[in-house]
């Protein structure tokens, strides 16, 4: 089971593109690095916005009928949408989702850049994808989704790192055993006893609903400088506030004070 599998881009989706980036970017200290025009073929618009050497990315849809859209309705506004991990052997993976009988749903090729958005109804939880871009072995190297010159826009001053997501489920067990099959890594146990799937670079939290929002990315935790600092922000800029965590574009952020 040799080669790293890291947490690297973590998807929102909003009804509005602008207000969400806006919100992300004052509040948690963050850039945008790149609008990937490739995205229109899916009748969406997007935003990348580097946390540390990992990324957030939001999408919002341009018109009716998107995959966005109807995901958007589902889950009854703004918030997560995929989880997406980079790997070493892209092909390795595809062989290894095909022998467990999970679709690919979407294949993606852009040059050295190979993705696969895995089918939803086969995985639970949320969209998975699972990606490698050619000579991205290092975290400080190219990473496609990315654009070519995403290290000029990183930001540690507020926000330092993307640490975890949390998947909500009314059956967190069996979603994260499935989860755990696909990546084949173990399972064990976070702090509450929820089941977690530690990666070579973030951790996979599987929890039951907080919400009426149903199964999907609920939550991320991420490394910041002061917390205390950024939820006095939020407060000014109308986001909910609960505990250590705020609500940016329906996602409750986890605030963990980086070491």
């Amino acid at each position: 089971m040799g080669g790293y599998l890291r947490l690297r881009q973590l998807c929102l989706v909003a009804h509005e593109l602008e207000p969400a980036i806006a919100d992300l970017g004052s509040v948690l200290g963050l850039d945008i690095c790149y609008r990937d025009g490739n995205v229109g073929k899916y009748g969406l618009v997007n935003a990348l916005l580097p946390v540390g050497k990992c990324f957030l990315e939001v999408v919002a849809p341009t018109r009716e009928g998107t995959a966005a859209g109807r995901y958007l309705e589902r889950r009854h506004g703004d918030g997560g949408y995929m989880v997406i991990i980079d790997c070493d052997d892209i092909e390795r993976r595809r062989r290894q989702v095909e022998e467990l009988g999970v679709r690919i749903a979407n294949p993606l090729r852009y040059e050295s850049y190979t993705g696969l958005q895995l089918h939803p109804r086969d995985t639970g939880g949320c969209m998975l994808e699972l990606n490698h871009t050619g000579g991205g072995e290092s975290l400080d190297g190219p990473y496609h989704p990315a654009g070519p010159h995403w290290q000029e826009s990183v930001r540690t001053d507020t926000t330092t790192a993307l640490v975890g997501a949390v998947l909500q489920s009314p059956e967190p067990e069996p979603l994260a055993e499935r989860w755990a099959k696909i990546l084949e890594r173990p399972l064990s146990r976070g702090s509450a006893g929820e089941p977690k799937i530690a990666l070579d670079l973030g951790v996979l939290h599987f929890v039951t609903p907080t919400d009426r929002r149903g199964e999907g990315l609920a939550g991320i935790d991420v490394a910041v400088v002061d917390p205390v600092r950024i939820i006095a922000q939020a407060k000014r800029r109308g986001c909910a506030v609960t505990g250590n965590s705020v609500t940016i574009c329906g996602i409750r952020f986890g605030l963990v004070t980086a070491r």
